[in-house]
């Protein structure tokens, strides 16, 4: 089984800061290699004190932003207003206070009522390969919108498809496992207790993306706070409680 690199934060300012850290070296790594960077964002809870902390004025992380191309891993099918929606989270935290050009902002349009000529829409916007990948991961184990026993978990071809949540609002837009395996660099950021189990299963348990869809950003650098990362810590030393055999 593959086993990514892990990055423990004591606590949530910490965590924050040293996803931010990361997530700019990559950044800053690509711009150096090939004098741009398409990096994608993830939505959710999780990532917003890292965004905001990326857009602070007063903290330099020395990316040059007017060469990054901004796309998502996801979107929730509701309008760009919508407090759901991923982008408007990303927009709101980061994307809106960074000195770069609207035009290198790609986002999923959720809101369409074709989701399927949405998601070809956007797959003719992705790069082959994105420089930096961030992810999260669910509390049933998901990342992007790929859920355990989604059909979306064996494409092979379509590397963005709709996707159907099992908690409202129900349709996504989402990545395939091809665009996961072809990102160059890949950053999984958990935090929170909520995200402890998710977080052992992915990290001990066999590798089966189909029951823990986590599993397909295992050789990336995972980021975590103490309390995701408890579980895994115990069932390595044999003393988990609760955790799934």
């Amino acid at each position: 089984m593959i086993t990514p690199r892990l990055l423990l934060a004591d606590n949530a300012a910490a965590f924050a800061e040293l996803a931010a850290e990361r997530i700019a070296a990559e950044v800053r790594a690509a711009i150096d290699t090939h004098g741009r960077c398409s990096l994608a964002l993830s939505g959710g809870t999780t990532p917003r004190p890292v965004y905001e902390r990326l857009a602070h004025p007063d903290l330099d992380y020395d990316v040059q932003w007017c060469k990054v191309d901004i796309h998502f891993s996801d979107e929730r099918c509701v309008p760009r207003d919508d407090p759901a929606s991923n982008f408007r989270m990303a927009w709101d935290a980061m994307l809106k206070h960074l000195l770069m050009p609207r035009t290198r902002i790609h986002r999923m349009e959720g809101e369409r009522l074709n989701h399927d000529a949405a998601a070809a829409d956007y797959e003719a916007r992705l790069p082959l390969s994105l420089d930096v990948l961030l992810l999260g991961v669910g509390f049933d184990g998901h990342t992007a919108s790929l859920f355990p026993e989604s059909p979306a978990l064996d494409e092979r071809v379509r590397r963005v498809v709709p996707s159907r949540s099992p908690e409202p609002p129900h349709w996504r837009l989402t990545i395939t496992p091809p665009v996961i395996e072809d990102a160059r660099s890949v950053i999984v950021l958990a935090a929170g207790e909520d995200k402890a189990l998710a977080v052992a299963r992915a990290l001990r348990e066999p590798f089966e993306p189909r029951r823990v869809p986590a599993q397909l950003a295992l050789r990336g650098t995972w980021i975590l706070d103490r309390a995701a990362a408890e579980l895994a810590q115990q069932v390595a030393h044999g003393t988990a409680r609760g955790a799934e055999a």
